[in-house]
């Protein structure tokens, strides 16, 4: 896991050169794109701060990245903005994934609930494009845990749901429901899986015990195309856990979503989608045939100046600056951990993740609320509330949430179960 740390001198010359490879609209008689630049009365080009800040020129420059750069044949108008998105995509898949080069497509999607939308339509359409499958034939599998993504994709892409439940305190996947609800599902007549794991969930930061469901899955010879919700995980699992099965090496494993607009605290809108060569031409939209290469994505149109945001972020750290970065907040959490331990108060949190799930039970409502901490639901009564430790989190912060748990304790027995 390499890449290197550029100066910002380079990577502003690097995101000029690219905008100087795109087709400028204010140059170049361009007449069959409906698209344009910024409107210049409240975006202006001649603002003397944009010598200095690439993202914002690009913004002004408006590239739009439709489809998916890693396939052949599109838009030339913006192929300097768009090579830096390739370099993007490759730079995720090959030294955080370990994937093995130029094997990968991808583009960098809204967020991780269209990249994980991406994945199920693609597994869908692979089903029934190979295997004549219907969409009743087709399930997905994924945990309680997971992202509420899920269960849009299953609604919206009108295939079956088997969600399996999880141990309330470790927040494994409960094997027995596993093997239950698989067999269930192969006699109501689903014969092809989707599956998606976790590489830490929204709520509790909990990671999947992917060996196990494959093991499974394999020995079973169950059909399947297995996606990674890696979402929250991907940009800071990878570097304080090396020793893991979620790469691309993983051959169980074909797809990921990462979101750089989490960790990486790029804008909104920089979530990544990456899968191994192949598959994206299960959707394949043909009737798109005015786009160059046509499009593969759901969301079609997107802004260039998101992916160059990712690509700035990751190269203005370098791979061992950015492991020195989650490491310090993985550190930082635990300290917050043992604080918690030595008040009682009970918790799930997986060490190589900066989530503490805190239970209701051992937390005031009103410190909840001061604190902004996320509910596990608002519909009903809360029985967990999150803690995420990012950058904004200083010490003193810590320290004034420590003071109002002393003084804010609830009065019953607390049982440290962590």
């Amino acid at each position: 896991m390499y890449w290197p740390k550029l100066t910002s001198d380079k990577i502003k010359k690097r995101v000029i050169d690219a905008l100087n490879k795109n087709v400028n609209y204010r140059e170049t008689p361009i007449l069959g794109i409906p698209g344009t630049y910024l409107d210049s009365e409240v975006f202006y080009e001649d603002a003397p701060f944009l010598e200095n800040a690439p993202f914002l020129s690009t913004l002004i420059a408006n590239p739009n990245h439709i489809g998916c750069h890693t396939l052949s044949g599109t838009e030339r108008i913006f192929k300097g903005t768009q090579e830096l998105e390739n370099e993007l995509i490759q730079l995720c898949a090959e030294q955080i994934f370990g994937g093995e080069k130029d094997e990968q497509d991808g583009y960098v999607a809204s967020g991780g609930t269209e990249a994980n939308i991406e994945a199920i339509w693609i597994y869908r359409n692979y089903f029934i494009k190979q295997y004549q499958a219907s969409v009743n034939e087709i399930g997905v599998i994924y945990s309680e845990d997971s992202h509420y993504s899920l269960s849009k994709s299953v609604n919206l892409l009108n295939i079956n749901s088997i969600v399996i439940e999880v141990d309330k305190v470790s927040r494994k996947l409960l094997p027995d429901d596993l093997e239950k609800k698989t067999a269930a599902a192969l006699a109501k007549g689903i014969k092809y899986f989707i599956v998606n794991m976790n590489l830490s969930t929204t709520m509790f930061g909990s990671v999947d015990d992917i060996d196990k469901v494959t093991a499974f899955l394999n020995e079973k010879k169950i059909a399947y195309k297995l996606h990674v919700d890696a979402a929250f995980g991907g940009f800071i699992y990878p570097f304080t856990n090396d020793q893991n099965s979620y790469t691309f090496k993983n051959q169980n494993i074909t797809s990921f979503t990462i979101d750089a607009h989490k960790m990486l605290q790029t804008p909104y809108g920089t979530g990544i989608f990456l899968i191994r060569k192949g598959y994206m031409q299960y959707v394949k939209t043909t009737e798109a045939q005015y786009v160059p290469g046509t499009d593969h994505t759901v969301c079609g149109s997107r802004s260039g100046a998101n992916a160059v945001a990712v690509w700035m972020v990751l190269h203005n750290h370098g791979s061992e600056g950015w492991k020195t970065k989650m490491q310090s907040l993985v550190d930082r959490t635990t300290d917050l951990c043992c604080r918690l331990d030595n008040l009682g108060i009970r918790y799930f949190r997986n060490p190589n993740i900066n989530i503490i799930a805190v239970y209701a039970a051992d937390i005031t409502a009103s410190i909840a609320e001061k604190y902004f901490l996320a509910a596990d639901s608002y519909e009903h009564e809360p029985k967990w509330w999150k803690i995420v430790v990012m950058s904004h989190i200083t010490r003193g912060t810590i320290d004034s949430l420590m003071n109002d748990l002393k003084s804010g304790m609830k009065t019953e027995k607390i049982i440290n179960v962590s």
